[in-house]
C-alpha cells in the first residue's frame, strides 16, 4: 500500500517533469514586507491565502499549532526576527481563527495518546524534567480573541523586535475566509520592553 509520502514523491516526479513550477516562482524576499504567524490547520492552508489575495511568495507565512508565540526563545519568534532583520519585513499578522483544535487543549490528554502510541512513561518524565513544565509546552488556549492578543504582546515586548514593526492581531473564519480585525488594546501592551 501506498503511502503519502510516497504518493508525494510520485505526484512531484511529474510535477517538475511537466515544469508546472513555472507558474509558482517567486523571490525570496516577498513582496509585501509582511509575516503572517497563524495556525497550522488545514483548512487554511489554501483559505488564508486565497482570502486575503496573496500569491506565492507575497508574505512570509509561519504556521504552527494555533498560531501561537508560547516562547520568547521558540522557534516561531526566531523566524519572525529572521523575517524583520534579513526579509525586509515590516509588518506582522497574527491571524487566529475559529473552532481552532487547540482551543481548550490539555496536555494530558496528549500525554494519554502518547501512552497509547506505545511511548514508554519514562521518556514522558524524562521530557518533563527537560521541559520544566509540560504542561505549559504543550497547553492550548481558552479564547481565541485573548490568544491572539497575548501572542501580538509577546511580538511587540520582545527585547530584538524593532518598535517600527507593525504588530496587529485578526481572527479568520476558517469556513467562509472572513477576516475580523481585533482592536489594537495592546496598545498598553503589558508594559514595557526589557531592557537590553
Amino acid at each position: 500500500m501506498s503511502s503519502a509520502m510516497d504518493a508525494m514523491l510520485s505526484f512531484n516526479e511529474r510535477f517538475v517533469t511537466n515544469k508546472e513550477y513555472d507558474q509558482y516562482g517567486a523571490d525570496r524576499l516577498q513582496d509585501k514586507k509582511l509575516a503572517i504567524l497563524t495556525c497550522m490547520d488545514t483548512r487554511l492552508t489554501r483559505l488564508l491565502p486565497a482570502a486575503l489575495d496573496l500569491q506565492n511568495g507575497a508574505v512570509k507565512l509561519i504556521t504552527n499549532a494555533g498560531g501561537i508565540i508560547s516562547h520568547t526563545f521558540g522557534s516561531a519568534m526566531r523566524s519572525l526576527l529572521i523575517s524583520v532583520y534579513f526579509m525586509d519585513v515590516e509588518e506582522i499578522a497574527v491571524i487566529g481563527h475559529y473552532d481552532c483544535g487547540m482551543q481548550g487543549f490539555e496536555a494530558a490528554v496528549l500525554e494519554r495518546k502518547m501512552v497509547e502510541k506505545g511511548i514508554p512513561g519514562e521518556r514522558i518524565e524524562f521530557v518533563k524534567e527537560q521541559c520544566g513544565d509540560l504542561d505549559a509546552w504543550f497547553r492550548g488556549f481558552d479564547d481565541a480573541k485573548d490568544s491572539v492578543r497575548n501572542t501580538v504582546a509577546m511580538i511587540r515586548n520582545h527585547p530584538l523586535m524593532p518598535e517600527s514593526v507593525e504588530v496587529r492581531g485578526f481572527l479568520i473564519d476558517s469556513r467562509t475566509g472572513a477576516l475580523e480585525a481585533l482592536p489594537d488594546e495592546a496598545q498598553a501592551h503589558g508594559g514595557e520592553r526589557p531592557a537590553a
